[in-house]
């Protein structure tokens, strides 16, 4: 169970953590989503999970497409923001994704980096656990992580980012082999500090934790337009699981 202590919990769940990330690019978002689901062949009226869904940008577009998505999130203020957008075939629910879901889907997407949060790989390995006991036969899973090589190798030890006049103070670095990211600011008279830790999860770890649970890779990709995966040069590291 997640405590107050877990980074996710504090950070995810503030105002601040959507507005220095407010230029995410949607178009982005919604092209990945497009190719993604022409390429698994997923039939109209599929039941998709959304797991770690944020304030929902993933799961309302595939809704539009005609998808049947239930939105899942740790969150309690993204999960109430995305309620606005339910309806009939579109639903948003509070869930921490180490815990098993109730009903079972054609695909589950794990999307935009929301895997490795974990201090204990044995949690890591529950949320594969459960993504695969939550899939329909011949169902499939997507993780959408980062390409670790290339992140440290482009690592960007500090920046400065202003955004709605909060100037955001961002230092990264590796520690006990995560990608750590520190974030001091000053908003409505206060100073804030949060941190984001994602685990460095390099394929050949990745691959560890799927055989443990018995996934099987079936497509690696490197990016959004489902180009081949190439540690040296991809953005992403996507992986199609069955």
């Amino acid at each position: 169970m997640a405590t107050n202590t877990d980074w996710f919990v504090s950070w995810f769940d503030t105002s601040y953590y959507h507005i220095l990330y407010k230029d995410r690019d949607d178009t982005e978002a919604q092209e990945f989503m497009k190719n993604l689901t022409s390429f698994l062949k997923l039939k109209k009226g599929a039941k998709l999970l959304d797991l770690a869904c944020g304030r929902g940008r993933h799961s309302v577009y595939l809704n539009s497409l005609g998808y049947s998505v239930i939105g899942a999130d740790l969150s309690k203020n993204s999960i109430q923001y995305a309620k606005q957008f339910e309806n009939k075939s579109l639903t948003f629910i509070e869930h921490d994704m180490r815990n098993a879901f109730e009903q079972k889907f054609d695909a589950i997407l794990n999307l935009f980096t929301s895997f490795g949060y974990f201090e204990d790989s044995r949690d890591d390995i529950k949320v594969l656990t459960n993504i695969k006991n939550g899939l329909n036969n011949g169902g499939c899973a997507v993780i959408d992580f980062m390409n670790v090589k290339k992140v440290k190798e482009n690592l960007v030890p500090h920046e400065l980012k202003v955004v709605d006049n909060i100037r955001f103070d961002i230092k990264r670095s590796f520690k006990n082999g995560f990608i750590v990211k520190e974030i001091r600011f000053f908003a409505d008279g206060k100073d804030y500090f949060f941190v984001e830790k994602v685990k460095f999860l390099d394929l050949v770890r990745i691959k560890s934790y799927l055989n443990e649970v018995g996934f099987s890779i079936k497509h690696i990709f490197g990016n959004y337009q489902l180009a081949n995966f190439s540690e040296e040069t991809s953005d992403r590291l996507i992986l199609v699981l069955e």
